[in-house]
């Protein structure tokens, strides 16, 4: 080969050596490897010093808010229900008062109003009596005006069917026979 081909054909060697994948360059492989531990070490050392410490540390920190949050609301729902068992016993306590309020103002009204019942049948009651009494009265003078008409008139019927007078004693004699049959 002349050495213009020569030249030619090392200008192809060499530029197929530029053109392929450089990592598949088996020339190259010892610096390549060398750098992949470097790289791998610089990564690693990174990794475990100062990555993984502070994921470490956050994983930590939320583990302990959790369990604090946790323990705060066991705490939270403890008291939540002690303040519904207050509550409920409260609500008890209050309609148990509520119906003994209720109770006592119902026997207040009920004495209230039977003394006012009791002090107006008493006054109905002596109403009565006295109307009774002014009744019996009025009855009395009736009855007496009665007798004094009735005795009046009878005398004054015998005077006209007989033609003559009669006594007082005879007209009464004939007035107590006449009740009497009446009575019967």
């Amino acid at each position: 080969p002349s050495p213009t081909a020569n030249g030619a054909h090392e200008g192809v060697a060499t530029q197929q050596h530029k053109t392929g994948l450089p990592q598949l360059n088996t020339h190259d492989f010892a610096p390549q490897l060398v750098w992949l531990a470097l790289t791998f070490a610089f990564l690693y050392f990174m990794m475990s010093r100062v990555a993984l410490p502070r994921i470490a540390d956050a994983i930590e920190r939320r583990k302990g808010q959790i369990s604090s949050d946790l323990d705060t609301a066991r705490n939270l729902q403890k008291d939540a229900e002690k303040a519904e068992t207050q509550y409920m016993a409260a609500l008890a306590d209050a309609k148990n008062k509520a119906h003994a309020i209720a109770q006592e103002s119902k026997e207040a009204l009920n004495a209230k109003n039977e003394a006012r019942r009791k002090q107006v049948e008493g006054r109905i009651n002596a109403k009565l009596q006295e109307a009774e009494q002014r009744i019996g009265a009025a009855r009395t003078a009736a009855m007496k005006e009665v007798n004094a008409i009735a005795s009046s008139t009878t005398k004054e019927i015998v005077r006209r069917l007989i033609g003559k007078d009669t006594t007082k004693a005879e007209l009464s004699k004939a007035m107590k026979a006449a009740q009497r049959q009446t009575e019967i």
